[in-house]
């Protein structure tokens, strides 16, 4: 039995003999022993004061007591102000460690059955992914590789939103001023290229919206916007020269986002267009009508009253029949749950989203679809930049392809100065650049809380002493040089009896690793397996510095920090696998 399952049940059998009352082991807290004290791990005994009818520290003396008599591994304890800090034997953690050695795969849960469809990335046509997009995009599959790891089968999809007035947009403004230009021709990513006009047609409303007010026609709406709604209902009647044009630039932007998405790591098993599944959500529409699900306003475009669920009226069809995003994202669901007939499905979106999914969950619970209880929008703060806020309509947003260049840059004029990779071949220079580089981009990306804002530094992300990717990275290298360093090693580790504070620390946090797996996946949070590999990086480096490992005191203790050394060196690299981050050769 694990070592905190055999604190848990000994507690409430201790509770029951010593004060006759029944507590539940489920229902008892223990966690790791704080740094300060002495102790391997806690047990709150507060909640035992009515049963005993005694002050904290008396009760955590007599448990104390009980455990060491009767639970084999549990050797002393000491009492901190009514907490119950519980020391494990040093036979425990040798027996431990050799344990988790021979686990190829340690913290990988097994299969559960469950099959979860994410959603992440989710990209419109009119312009290139952008710094936002990269925290989706390294949410949504750092998400997915905890999910399997805890035990799901994970499906990746995506949504293009590849219709509608926006990709409209784009398409005029080509059509205008464009003269033929194409990435071959510019030289230009098609996204890119594509973005490019999304800028040029705002330019060109702002430009006409300021004439009009100049003229005192504040409410007329521009020409340009005019032709981009026309351009959509044509697309809608499937006009074939719109068509065309529509899947030409399409064609452009997802060469471009395939590019994107391979050098950051990132794939996805199916793709769903918006182009498709829009038709879907107005079938819905019209079987919800015929329901009284809807309703139809006298402009003729259709509703939803979601009052008394505090969520007001909705649209979900415009008055001259064009669908909207609700419309589509009914669709897209019910598609999905027939690909894939999951038992949950987590949508990776902004948080500026909130309130959609509120309604679009709603809404299907009213349709009477047997997944809607089991829908999760894992909802996001956005990413701001030292300077402020993006804006992609002004150009002014921190394109992806341009950002990944700029961390690369960095981390290689930082390794440069230092001569760490000075003889290495160029390619496998260029390699460990772009590992490093990748690695600070994405943590710094992920260690921050999902729903929180967060602010982008590309330099500090790459700081090689501070809470960072390459920190974990430098601390994985270090262990591994160690382990090349030792050659060829063994030994009996039960040998060593009497390990330092700094291998317990190590031993501790290590175990810990797949309760961290199951409570990012409780939470939907992959920042706790960023901050916990932070975390046994920085004990890593402590115990590297304070205690002698080539050179130990003895054989015994040789054998048995090099096999901390190699499980350490496994659980920072499946760490980091987690969150897209892959361990190179030198730092």
């Amino acid at each position: 039995m694990e070592i905190t399952q055999l604190i848990k049940v000994g507690v409430s059998k201790a509770v029951e003999a010593l004060y006759q009352h029944s507590v539940s082991a489920t229902d008892i807290l223990v966690s790791a022993t704080r740094k300060e004290f002495e102790g391997d791990y806690t047990v709150v005994v507060f909640p035992f004061t009515k049963a005993a009818r005694k002050a904290p520290p008396a009760i955590a003396e007599e448990l104390g007591n009980y455990l060491v008599e009767h639970v084999e591994d549990i050797e002393a304890f000491n009492i901190i102000k009514g907490f119950l800090n519980l020391v494990v034997s040093n036979s425990y953690w040798s027996k431990f460690l050799s344990e988790v050695a021979g686990q190829e795969q340690y913290g990988k849960h097994p299969d559960n059955g469950e099959r979860v469809v994410i959603e992440y990335s989710s990209p419109n046509t009119n312009k290139p992914l952008h710094l936002g997009h990269i925290r989706n995009n390294l949410l949504g599959w750092s998400m997915s590789q905890i999910l399997t790891t805890a035990g799901y089968d994970v499906k990746r999809v995506q949504i293009i939103n590849d219709r509608g007035i926006h990709i409209c947009k784009s398409m005029l403004a080509w059509q205008k001023f464009g003269n033929g230009e194409t990435p071959e021709s510019s030289g230009m990513k098609g996204d890119h290229l594509v973005g490019k006009y999304y800028v040029a047609y705002n330019t060109e409303e702002k430009k006409q919206k300021a004439a009009l007010a100049e003229a005192g026609k504040e409410d007329d709406e521009p020409t340009i916007l005019t032709e981009a709604r026309e351009m959509l209902l044509k697309w809608e009647d499937n006009d074939p020269e719109v068509r065309k044009l529509w899947e030409m630039m399409n064609g452009w932007v997802f060469s471009g986002f395939d590019t994107t998405y391979k050098r950051l790591g990132v794939s996805f098993d199916k793709l769903y267009y918006e182009s498709q599944t829009y038709l879907l959500g107005k079938d819905a529409i019209d079987a919800g009508l015929e329901k009284k699900i809807f309703y139809t306003k006298e402009d003729g475009s259709v509703w939803i009253d979601l009052e008394d669920a505090k969520l007001d009226h909705k649209l979900v069809l415009r008055s001259d029949g064009t669908s909207v995003y609700m419309t589509q994202d009914i669709g897209t669901a019910q598609e999905r749950f027939k690909d894939y007939k999951m038992d949950k499905s987590v949508y990776v979106v902004g948080n500026e989203q909130d309130h959609h999914f509120k309604v679009l969950f709603k809404i299907l619970e009213r349709l009477g679809a047997s997944y809607a209880d089991n829908l999760y929008h894992l909802s996001y703060g956005m990413v701001e930049l030292p300077e402020g806020k993006m804006k992609s309509r002004e150009g002014t947003v921190v394109d992806a392809d341009d950002l990944m260049d700029e961390v690369v840059q960095i981390a290689k004029q930082e390794s440069e100065e230092r001569g760490d990779v000075a003889d290495l071949p160029a390619d496998r220079k260029q390699e460990v650049w772009r590992r490093i580089g990748l690695a600070a981009l994405k943590y710094h990306m992920i260690r921050v809380s999902p729903r929180k804002t967060m602010v982008f530094d590309p330099k500090e992300s790459v700081d090689i002493q501070g809470q960072s990717g390459p920190f974990i990275q430098y601390s994985a290298v270090r262990a591994n040089s160690v382990l090349k360093k030792a050659g060829d090693w063994g030994g009996d580790v039960s040998a060593y009896s009497t390990p330092e504070s700094q291998e317990k620390d190590l031993m501790v946090m290590i175990k810990r690793y797949p309760d961290v797996i199951q409570e990012a996946v409780k939470n939907y949070d992959p920042s706790l397996v960023g901050n916990y590999a932070y975390e046994l990086a920085k004990s890593y480096n402590k115990f590297y510095h304070d205690i002698r490992i080539l050179k130990a005191e003895s054989e015994a203790a040789k054998s048995f920090r090099l096999l901390l050394t190699q499980v350490v060196s496994r659980t920072l690299e499946s760490a980091l696998t987690l969150l897209g981050i892959e361990v190179p050769e030198r730092m």
